[in-house]
């Protein structure tokens, strides 16, 4: 890594470190230890506050890589991993009581994309554009992957770490036993719903569908599932960008719904009661899929992180079993395809005793020798230019060509710093569908009521 002074090549550092990655991912518990007891700390010590649930624990690997170059970079520097054991939703929680208060706040924050805005806003990120400026590496970084980053007043808070896309992931065994054609190329809604439906009459053993839905998953029901099917609709948008005006009264957001209803009342998708699982994710990726008891998963491009070598739950036939195909629009709207791309960066606290030396390990962690060992490690579509035309990269996942083919046609959730409130109101309106407590038109009044409390009926536009 670009701090430890050393000789050896890049791509022998490279190796080295991926497989210092494999072997403290295949080592490491499932379970993390969650937040260790907070302490005042000092300026010779950088707390890392970052996310460790189920079977993604790539992140947890690569940051134990650091942490040692880095204190051997850095003598009399301690760096304090504070893995926290959570959800999304719960992690979000965690990291909020954390930041509160100077004496646990971290001084290294691992920060979804859609949190930058609302808590640098709030005061929890320090501004990096003073380090940025001096960083030769920022300008190996894509510029759309560095606005992910940037605070409403222009200022930049995250360093990027990946991307990703989202498609239907499926299984081609399952499919050939169904007697549906491999490879599979869904042109609309009801082609994904009458595979589903098939599967469901010749293999009633298999469970034909998931889409993330309910509140338990939180963010996932949300970019997984919904904004999946609203963002492949006509025009579909949660959010005006030019009249800076949230979208009531969409049919739109109705037929989401009604696509979440057909699955989950209509019998083909998991019960209510494994999707409000909280664990649903981890049984997907480490258990239904690798063991054929799932064919169609709309999920992300990380997907196949947990099955590598390096990862929780090795399936070595996992790029021979599973096919990818792009989500199709409502009706096969063009472009045809619908995709929502979002991902994670390092942040500085703002209230870091030692900030120069917290940007320092955030440098070190993304430099492209890091950034690109945990990209192949976590599955991630690489953000840095020298990482995405590299051909160890390239090489290295048989899915990476496909998901990367999505970034032309996909979408980002809206940039605002009430956006987190929204979302939860749209999981309150998928639970309430896929448990049959609401109709898609009622759940979609009653999330037009919510969002309007939330922005003010000024900051809404009938659609």
């Amino acid at each position: 890594m670009s701090s430890t002074g050393t000789t050896t090549s890049r791509r022998g550092r490279r190796a080295a470190r991926i497989l210092a990655i494999a072997a403290t991912v295949m080592t490491t518990a499932l379970v993390a230890t969650g937040c260790s007891a907070g302490g005042g700390g000092d300026s010779n010590t950088i707390k890392i506050a970052y996310q460790k649930f189920g079977t993604f624990t790539q992140l947890d690997a690569h940051l134990k890589e650091v942490k040692k170059s880095f204190e051997k970079a850095n003598p009399g520097m301690t760096v304090q991993l504070e893995p926290i054991a959570a959800q999304n939703d719960d992690y979000y929680t965690k990291l909020a009581l954390m930041e509160r208060a100077p004496s646990t706040a971290p001084d290294v924050i691992y920060e979804d994309t859609f949190k930058v805005k609302a808590d640098a806003e709030a005061g929890y990120l320090l501004p990096l554009d003073k380090y940025t400026a001096k960083w030769a590496d920022w300008s190996k970084f894509y510029d759309n992957a560095k606005e992910a980053g940037v605070g409403t007043d222009g200022k930049t808070y995250g360093i990027p770490m990946g991307t990703d896309t989202r498609a239907l992931w499926y299984n081609k065994d399952l499919f050939k036993k169904a007697g549906l054609t491999v490879p599979w190329e869904p042109k609309t809604w009801d082609d994904v719903l009458s595979a589903a439906k098939t599967i469901k009459s010749k293999l009633p053993d298999v469970v034909p569908l998931n889409v993330y839905s309910g509140k338990p998953q939180g963010e996932g029901s949300t970019m997984q599932g919904f904004e999946m099917l609203l963002y492949g609709t006509p025009n579909g948008t949660l959010y005006d960008d030019a009249s800076k005006k949230w979208i009531t009264g969409s049919s739109n957001f109705t037929d989401s719904l009604g696509f979440i209803k057909d699955v989950y009342q209509g019998g083909v998708g998991p019960t209510p009661e494994q999707a409000l699982d909280t664990n649903i994710s981890t049984v997907v990726g480490g258990e239904w899929l690798p063991k054929g008891k799932l064919a169609i998963d709309l999920d992300g491009s990380w997907l196949s992180g947990t099955w590598l070598s390096t990862g929780t739950n090795p399936w070595p036939e996992w790029s021979k079993v599973m096919g990818q195909v792009g989500m199709p629009t409502q009706n096969g709207e063009a472009p045809g395809v619908n995709s929502m791309s979002g991902g994670w960066t390092l942040a500085v606290g703002a209230t870091s005793k030692n900030s120069d030396k917290a940007f320092d390990f955030i440098a070190d962690a993304l430099d492209k020798d890091g950034s690109m060992s945990y990209d192949i490690a976590a599955s991630q579509i690489a953000v840095r230019s020298d990482v995405a035309t590299d051909p160890d990269y390239a090489d290295s996942n048989p899915s990476f060509k496909f998901f990367s083919s999505l970034v032309k046609d996909t979408h980002f959730r809206p940039a605002t710093t009430d956006y987190s409130q929204i979302s939860n109101q749209i999981t309150v309106a998928m639970e309430a569908v896929m448990t049959g407590q609401q109709t898609p038109e009622e759940a979609a009044k009653a999330y037009d009521t919510a969002l309007t409390g939330i922005v003010g009926a000024d900051k809404t536009v009938s659609k």
